[in-house]
C-alpha cells in the first residue's frame, strides 16, 4: 500500500497513520515504506516496532543518527530528551546540525526531522537535562533506552534508572576512530564492569583530546540501532554482557566477555 493510500484512509477515518500502517500490516499488506525492511524482521517484527517507545538520551553525533534511523526503521514513538543548543562545533559530526539551524534546540530540530521523515512516529520532547533526578519521569513511557551521551555520570544515571524500571539500556560511546556498545537489561553489571563505581569514575574520557570524526558516531549509533531492533523484535541475540569494541584504524571489532 502506498503512502499517498495511506493518508487518505487515514483521513476518510479520522485516525492515526500509524493505525491504518498496523491493520494493513496485520492483513498482509504492506506499506511501500517498510517493503525492504520485511524480509529481515518480518510483519510482526514491523508490527511490533511500530508498537513501541525508545527514548534517546542525547540528540548529538550519537543521538541524531540513531532518531533519524529509527523514524526510517518504524518506531511508533521516539522520546527525545536533550536541553542542549547546536553550536558549530557540531557541524562536523552531528546529523541533525546545519549551519542554518546553529544556537536551536537539539531535540527540536529532531523531533521536526523525525516527522518528516515519518508521519507514523509520534515524538516527545523533553528539552531537559537528564538527571537521577527526573529519570524515572522521562524514561517511563519506554520500552528501550538508547545512550547518545556524552558523559558518565549522566550514563550511570541512565542505567540506574532503567534497572529501577526494568527497561534495557543500549549503551554506546566514541573517541576518535574508536568507539564500544553493550546492550544492558536490567539484571546485568553493566557500567561497573568497565568503569568501576560511579562515584570513581572521570566525567568524560579520552574523546576530550582525541575528538570525534564524522564517521565514527555513525558506525556506533547504527550498530545501536541494530540493538534495539533486536530487543524490540526478539530476533538475535542482544550483546549483553559483552563489550563491543571498534578500532577503525587497525580494522578490528572485538568483542570482550563481561562475565569473566
Amino acid at each position: 500500500i502506498s503512502l499517498k493510500s495511506v493518508f487518505s484512509i487515514a483521513r476518510a477515518k479520522e485516525v492515526a497513520v500509524r493505525d491504518i500502517e498496523i491493520t494493513a500490516l496485520e492483513q498482509g499488506i504492506t506499506p511501500w515504506r517498510y517493503l525492504r525492511n520485511i524480509g529481515t524482521i518480518g510483519l510482526d517484527g514491523q508490527i511490533k516496532l511500530l508498537r513501541s517507545a525508545v527514548a534517546i538520551v542525547g540528540a548529538g553525533g550519537l543521538g541524531g543518527t540513531i532518531i533519524e534511523l529509527l523514524a526510517r526503521q518504524g518506531i511508533g514513538h521516539l522520546i527525545i530528551i536533550d536541553n542542549d543548543r547546536f553550536a558549530e562545533q557540531n557541524l562536523n559530526r552531528q546529523l541533525m546540525s546545519t549551519e542554518k539551524n546553529l544556537g536551536k534546540y537539539k531535540a527540536a530540530v529532531a523531533a521536526k526531522k523525525a516527522g518528516q521523515i515519518n508521519s507514523a512516529t509520534a515524538v516527545t520532547t523533553f528539552v531537559e537535562k537528564l538527571t537521577e533526578k527526573n529519570a524515572q519521569r522521562l524514561l517511563k513511557k519506554a520500552k528501550v533506552v538508547a545512550d547518545g551521551l556524552d558523559n558518565l555520570p549522566s550514563r550511570f544515571a541512565v542505567e540506574k534508572a532503567c534497572r529501577d524500571l526494568n527497561i534495557p539500556y543500549v549503551y554506546g560511546t566514541i573517541a576518535g576512530f574508536s568507539g564500544q556498545l553493550m546492550t544492558i537489561f536490567p539484571e546485568d553489571a553493566g557500567l561497573s564492569c568497565i568503569y568501576g563505581s560511579s562515584d570513581r569514575s572521570p566525567e568524560q574520557g579520552i574523546e576530550v583530546k582525541i575528538g570525534n570524526p564524522s564517521a565514527t558516531p555513525a558506525i556506533i549509533a547504527a550498530w545501536q540501532v541494530q540493538e534495539i531492533i533486536k530487543i524490540i523484535t526478539g530476533i538475535g541475540e542482544p550483546l549483553r554482557n559483552r563489550l563491543l569494541v571498534l578500532d577503525a584504524i587497525a580494522g578490528i571489532v572485538e568483542k570482550i566477555d563481561l562475565n569473566r
